[in-house]
Order: C-alpha cells, then sequence, then structure tokens
C-alpha cells in the first residue's frame, strides 16, 4: 500500500530532514521524492510505502499534520486509493 504525502510553506533549513525522518520513526519507506522551491515558497511531494507502518495510518496522518503545524508548514497525507479515486474522471 502506498500513500501520498503533500509539503507546502515557507521554505527554511531542514523540512525534508524532518518530514523524512518521522517517516523513518514509524517504518514508512520514501518510493518517490519531487521537490521544488518557487522564490520563498516550498512545495514538495513525497509517494510513500506504508505496508510495514508501525502506528495506525490515521494516527500516522495526525504526526505529520503535526509536524507541519509546528513548522509552519501545510502537509497532507493521504492513502494512495483515496487519492485515485479523487483524481479519476
Amino acid at each position: 500500500m502506498q500513500a501520498v504525502i503533500t509539503v507546502t510553506g515557507k521554505d527554511s533549513v531542514g523540512i525534508i530532514a524532518k518530514v523524512s525522518q518521522k517517516c523513518v520513526d514509524y517504518n514508512v519507506n520514501i518510493i518517490d521524492i519531487s521537490q521544488s522551491v518557487l522564490k520563498d515558497y516550498f512545495a514538495m511531494i513525497m509517494l510513500v510505502e506504508i505496508d510495514k507502518l508501525s502506528i495506525p495510518f490515521t494516527n500516522f496522518v495526525d504526526e505529520m499534520s503535526n509536524i507541519g503545524q509546528t513548522n509552519g508548514l501545510s502537509i497532507h497525507t493521504m492513502h494512495e486509493d483515496i487519492f485515485n479515486s479523487m483524481h479519476k474522471i
């Protein structure tokens, strides 16, 4: 199973490290990552594998959101099934 994590906000040092470390903490494997900085605005999309997630998925979603709130970022984590359903025509 996979999930999509999006991160947006004002650019600062360590954003990728903080998000990646939380993935490590909960045994989430990063499959692909794309990030860019537009002026002072940071945007990142991560595709992660959650098969071995060590906590319930809803708790992981909350943990990622909390990192965002603590660091002035918007972090959304969505299960791939929901993501795919939202983007089907």
